[in-house]
């Protein structure tokens, strides 16, 4: 499978399920600044500490004067473990996700009073789960990947000194995988890869100087993942061995949505809260289509909409130094009876603390940590064509550590 000639390792190892409860739901990902984490990403719509703001809203680049730049990373460390019983049987799999560092790159430029231009690079998506080969389930999923790069170029217009607007192009470049096998070997895998197009809609109301409202919405973005598949149930559809099928599968990444607001309410103290919808429900199904096969089911997801709602505080202590705390809850994108194991999705509370230190007056460094805790959930796997059930749960935490560093010039 051909590889795409730019490739930054933005979501290199994050979970089809509580390492996304690291992140968002499904396999979403929140960490797009460190800035933002230390404050569990609350009234990120509404904000503008530096040019990474375009990405959660093309709007507020109406907020950044002069040319700015920021870039950072986030190291994630998620404790994810599948248990139960196969026929009876107990089986385990721990830390079915690796830990992973997801970069960042921003720019900003004040083209004059009233048109900004920016340029993101930066990813909405991406996840990997592998269960080992001592995991008895594995015939119901035993590997999962999405990977994804965006390249979000924006403009915003600044109407009056009350309300902007702002949009921008996504250039999406994905790739994944996913795979069952028993006794050690493939029952169904593939891979592929595509690149792909969407947009995103920002709004800023600035209601008077102590208050702003912020609103974007980012469209979904349709994938045709295409590659090869392989593995002993196509084998013996095509009636040989060890064969190797050109295809393709398509994978949506759905559309999102967020409502922010920002409340200065003394000179030092701030308030921001967010409220996030993402479509997961056009997640239902995954299908390979097979050139020499034709349509074949990979697996059943019947995700549905999730929601995600946070508060976060600002408090400038003193010209140089300002503190961040910010809590969130995830509602989980699949109820109990359709969670699966390469998909251990569930609600996640989130703790977060962060600050920021003005170096220079041209210079900020930024830092956040966030703490999450996953709540522990039920699952039950079975599939026509294979024996007996899974049955059993999924638990886990994860932490979350990142820098941002930004110059103004």
């Amino acid at each position: 499978m051909k590889k795409n000639n730019i490739t930054l390792a933005l979501a290199a190892a994050l979970t089809f399920g509580v390492s996304t409860s690291a992140t968002a739901a499904g396999f979403q990902l929140a960490e797009y600044s460190a800035t933002g984490l230390g404050r569990a990403f609350a009234g990120e719509a509404a904000m503008a500490d530096n040019a990474g703001a375009q990405f959660r809203n093309p709007a507020m680049l109406t907020y950044l004067e002069g040319t700015q730049v920021s870039t950072g990373a986030i190291y994630v460390d998620p404790n994810v473990d599948v248990k139960g019983e196969l026929n009876g049987k107990p089986t385990e799999a721990k830390d079915i996700a690796s830990s992973a560092v997801i970069p960042n790159f921003y720019l900003s430029h004040q083209l004059n009073d009233q048109i900004f231009l920016g340029l993101a690079f930066s990813t909405n998506y991406g996840m990997e789960t592998e269960l080992g080969g001592d995991f008895e389930a594995t015939m119901y999923g035993n590997q999962a990947k999405v990977h994804s790069v965006e390249i979000n170029p924006n403009i915003a217009y600044k109407i009056n000194e009350q309300f902007s607007v702002g949009a921008g192009v996504r250039y999406v470049m994905g790739e994944g995988h996913f795979g069952a096998a028993m006794g050690g070997q493939d029952l169904k895998y593939m891979e592929g890869e595509d690149n792909a197009w969407g947009w995103q809609l920002g709004t800023a109301w600035q209601i008077n100087d102590d208050n702003r409202i912020g609103f974007n919405y980012r469209s979904a973005v349709d994938l045709k993942l295409e590659g090869e598949a392989s593995g002993l149930v196509f084998d013996m559809m095509a009636k040989q061995k060890g064969g190797s099928y050109t295809g393709s599968m398509d994978l949506t990444l759905p559309a999102t949505a967020e409502l922010a607001s920002f409340h200065q309410l003394t000179d030092q103290l701030a308030i921001h809260a967010s409220f996030n919808w993402t479509d997961w429900s056009s997640f239902d199904k995954l299908e390979a289509n097979i050139d020499e096969l034709g349509t074949q089911h990979i697996k059943d997801e019947n995700w549905e909409d999730n929601y995600r709602f946070a508060i976060g505080s600002t408090y400038q202590l003193n010209q140089a130094l300002v503190l961040r705390t910010g809590v969130a809850y995830d509602t989980s994108a699949v109820n109990d009876d359709n969670r699966t194991q390469t998909i251990p999705e569930t609600d996640r509370l989130w703790l977060s603390v962060g600050a920021g230190y003005q170096v220079t007056k041209a210079f900020t460094l930024d830092g956040g940590f966030t703490y999450i805790f996953a709540k522990d959930a039920s699952m039950t796997e079975s599939e026509t064509g294979l024996p007996g059930s899974f049955s059993g749960e999924t638990t886990g935490n994860v932490w979350l550590l990142g820098v941002q560093a930004s110059y103004r010039f």
